[in-house]
């Protein structure tokens, strides 16, 4: 049973607009809100403000289409209605969010018991026309009157904190409190600056060497994007990346990364140098975008590089949803020469029945798996043995990451590990220093 038949059965609530109708508009939300506050302070008792954000709804609408986003949202206002009571109310102020007002609760705690179970609704997969589709919330919570005693405030707080919540990572909530109003402040000003960053051309790249271990030579690089901030100098990814996937900035710089990169190894070949693949990573959120394919193909065009030197790197993270669009898109860039690496190989995500599926070039063994030895886990010996010997089964190569000492590399050696990549061999370079390197013979490492 779909879970379209499943709404269709259920028991109409009074507050449920369902299938024909909208969810109460963000108006009749703040009326309502209002009134349930002059109730609130006549009774001296307490309300909660929920503001829910689903962090794929948009990308399923875009990837899967209107009607499949329309029926979607109808399935998740179910849901939430379902694990409400007759007397609160949900609304949609966006096309991607939901406000829930809990009037008359017995204390502020009590938020938090009803989040649970909107969990709860949403934990089962949503099958619309042959679609799984999992859902994941971020909430924030706002109480009355701790929080604010007018609706403007407590609707504010209640987003305030979903931006929290959104930060900690999928399917969390944040209660409001005062500390936050500085964090978003924070925030805000991080996002303004990573604009001005993108447009005033501040990132760089700077290309970590990646090395075969049967010849030891240079066999490609890895590009990593660094923020040169005019006062703090240079910014590691790891203090922007994140937010820039949450913020949506991630496709823009992502696009510059694809651009500059290829551009980069197109100006190494023509000065003379060895023809090298160079690997860019990508969000997620990159390739499913609608026009990634031609993206890349323009791209190419646009810098004359070859699409046999380029590798696109993605986390194991694109198997969690719509795997048959992201298995098309890949193999079409396969078709067209392009190299396709999956990276941090081991972080969890993985389904070796969904892998065999995709048209793979590399695997990136995670950096556990690399010192495994060094640090004395047995266990991750084995499935680092695993991984190789399953990669190779499937036509792959094994490339290994964050190799830091000869102890790792003897053991990457003992495995057949095709390729390793490491500061042992090299930090990554700016671009200028990559030409010195490469003039060096670019043998960086002892053959097997």
């Amino acid at each position: 049973m779909t879970e379209e038949t499943n709404v269709r059965s259920r028991k109409k609530h009074p507050l449920d607009h369902s299938a024909e109708n909208e969810l109460p508009s963000k108006d009749i939300f703040y009326d309502r809100l209002t009134q349930a506050l002059v109730l609130a302070k006549r009774n001296a008792q307490s309300l909660a403000v929920l503001f829910l954000s689903f962090d794929n709804l948009k990308l399923i609408n875009d990837k899967m289409g209107q009607r499949i986003g329309d029926q979607l949202i109808k399935a998740v206002a179910h849901r939430i209605i379902s694990a409400l009571r007759k007397s609160d109310t949900a609304a949609r102020p966006g096309s991607n969010e939901f406000m829930i007002l809990l009037p008359q609760i017995p204390r502020g705690e009590y938020a938090s018991i009803v989040v649970d179970k909107i969990f709860a609704a949403l934990s089962s997969t949503i099958v619309l026309e042959e679609h799984e589709i999992f859902i994941n919330a971020s909430i924030g919570i706002s109480i009355c009157p701790n929080d604010g005693d007018d609706a403007t405030t407590l609707i504010k707080n209640a987003y305030t904190a979903m931006q929290h919540a959104i930060a900690r990572g999928h399917n969390t909530y944040t209660f409001y409190s005062a500390e936050l109003n500085n964090q978003a402040f924070e925030m805000l000003l991080l996002e303004n600056n990573l604009r001005l960053a993108l447009k005033r051309e501040e990132f760089v790249l700077h290309y970590q060497p990646q090395i075969d271990l049967h010849t030891g030579l240079i066999s490609g690089f890895e590009s990593l994007v660094r923020w040169r901030h005019p006062e703090r100098g240079l910014v590691y990814p790891a203090a922007f990346i994140k937010f820039m996937e949450d913020t949506g900035l991630i496709c823009q710089l992502g696009e510059w990364g694809l651009r500059q990169a290829c551009m980069q190894n197109k100006r190494w070949q023509d000065a003379g140098m060895k023809p090298l693949r160079v690997a860019v990573n990508l969000s997620s959120k990159q390739i499913h975008q609608r026009n990634f394919v031609e993206l890349v193909k323009a791209v190419l065009d646009e810098t004359g590089l070859s699409a046999e030197f380029l590798e696109l790197e993605l986390t194991e993270s694109i198997f969690m949803w719509n795997i048959e669009a992201v298995v098309e898109t890949l193999r079409t860039l396969r078709n067209m020469g392009v190299h396709i690496a999956i990276d941090d190989f081991g972080t969890g995500y993985s389904s070796l029945s969904y892998l065999k599926l995709f048209p793979v070039n590399r695997l990136k063994m995670v950096e556990p798996f690399v010192s495994c030895v060094t640090i004395g886990k047995p266990n991750d010996v084995v499935i680092a043995k695993m991984i190789v010997g399953m990669a190779h089964s499937l036509n792959m190569k094994v490339i290994a990451e964050g190799v830091e000492d000869s102890e790792n590399v003897e053991f990457l050696r003992s495995i057949q590990c095709d390729e390793l990549q490491g500061n042992i061999l090299s930090h990554p370079l700016p671009s200028e220093e990559v030409i010195s390197l490469l003039q060096k013979n670019n043998k960086l490492f002892t053959p097997l």
